[in-house]
């Protein structure tokens, strides 16, 4: 059989509406019977070029997501027909990248298919959860309340993602610059002290004599260092792409860390809860809820323990006891899941316990930072202030010499 391509298509739909997108197919012929099954006339039609490949994901964040769920619940809550939303939310798009995706999912929709079979074809931005709530969702005949649920969940985990990201960017930002501006010093400025110092003649202070040599080794292999530098990042970011024992490693790591561990554990919690109050809210049994939970926790140590959760539930266990055992999970979180288990509003005292965690995170972050202005500081100031504390020593002491020899 004849492998698909992808085909790039523009064209009119039923209302006579301009419109445009992309459909796989064996060959033009029968991409356009498809396309006019789907009420479309077309106009061009032309098979898409490799190298842009549309489903490589670049240009669709999962921000993006996020906001064309919140605004097709409120399309849907106001009574939009679902084909029309669509529509409305892709002609509203800034991004060509965002509108072509929705198209290609309101075309799926209007040749018949359901919401959620047309998504599932875009994995790369719709995971296996976000697909199964839809579903849920269409099949209770609630599908705005469900994708008003979803985009709250989308919107909080990526919230949270954006608070972890600027709590770990800030330091790592700033010491790339120290580093970048002590390079600079070392190779433009130094030297230019250097020439003077050797028209003195005098001995150099042991200080300024250890920086002279570093700046000449700067200057002689500052090449190698760089590329040294970027071959070690560039090395171990395809390694841990392609090694999951180095990446479930870094993980543990990252827990023990100081400060930054404690804010890692706590969005791992967040996002645990906010999860499952999200999938058992949606009508989702509980053990198949817990399967979509465990790859959203971020972290592969809460990974396993909703697994083995999720083992411990599937053979009855009440879900309080089988998180007591696993021994990650905090106090509170446990006891407020036995009082959500007894009081049988389970979904509602998680919603509060990812609430709080996640709360506990921002002021978390904002302590880090405010934590790490002074160290930060304190580093720039002895990296630049060393630097040229070394290269005015002689020159003091050259003063103190002329001054002496003056009496």
């Amino acid at each position: 059989m004849a492998e698909a391509a992808t085909f790039v298509w523009e064209g009119k739909d039923k209302q006579g509406k301009k419109t445009r997108g992309e459909i796989s197919s064996v060959n033009p012929a029968l991409a356009k019977a498809e396309l006019r099954r789907q009420g479309i006339s077309t106009t061009k039609l032309k098979k898409k070029a490799k190298g842009s490949s549309f489903s490589m994901g670049g240009g669709v964040k999962p921000l993006d997501i996020a906001l064309f769920t919140r605004q097709m619940a409120t399309m849907m809550r106001a009574g939009v027909p679902l084909v029309q939303a669509f529509e409305i939310v892709a002609d509203g798009s800034e991004k060509p990248k965002v509108s072509q995706l929705i198209r290609e999912i309101r075309n799926d929709v209007s040749a018949g298919n359901s919401f959620a079979s047309s998504i599932r074809k875009h994995p790369l931005y719709f995971d296996d959860l976000f697909c199964n709530l839809v579903d849920a969702g269409e099949s209770s005949g609630a599908l705005e309340t469900m994708l008003d649920r979803i985009a709250t969940y989308k919107e909080k985990t990526e919230s949270l993602k954006a608070k972890i990201k600027k709590a770990m960017t800030y330091p790592i930002a700033v010491v790339a610059v120290a580093v970048i501006v002590s390079g600079i010093l070392l190779i433009k400025v130094v030297p230019q002290f250097e020439s003077v110092f050797q028209s003195f003649g005098a001995e150099l202070p042991a200080f300024t004599q250890m920086v002279i040599n570093l700046s000449e080794f700067v200057q002689a292999y500052w090449l190698m260092i760089v590329f040294g530098i970027a071959a070690v990042i560039v090395g171990f970011s395809a390694l841990k792409k392609r090694s999951q024992g180095l990446r479930d490693t870094l993980d543990r790591i990252a827990l023990k860390m100081p400060v930054a561990g404690n804010i890692i554990e706590k969005s791992s919690i967040a996002r645990y809860s906010r999860t499952l109050a999200t999938t058992f809210a949606a009508g989702v049994p509980l053990v198949d809820a817990l399967n979509s939970v465990a790859g959203s926790t971020g972290n592969v140590v809460y990974k396993n323990a909703v697994m083995k959760v999720r083992d411990d539930v599937s053979t009855g266990q009440q879900l309080n006891f089988s998180m007591k055992s696993t021994g990650v999970f905090p106090n509170m979180v446990i006891q407020m899941v036995a009082i959500g288990e007894e009081a049988g509003a389970l979904d509602d005292m998680l919603d509060k316990s990812a609430n709080y965690y996640e709360e506990q995170v921002d002021n978390a972050v904002d302590n880090l930072t405010a934590l790490m202005e002074p160290m930060i500081m304190a580093v720039l100031g002895v990296l630049v202030g060393g630097l040229i504390i070394a290269m005015y020593l002689p020159i003091f002491q050259l003063g103190s010499v002329v001054g002496g020899g003056g009496h």
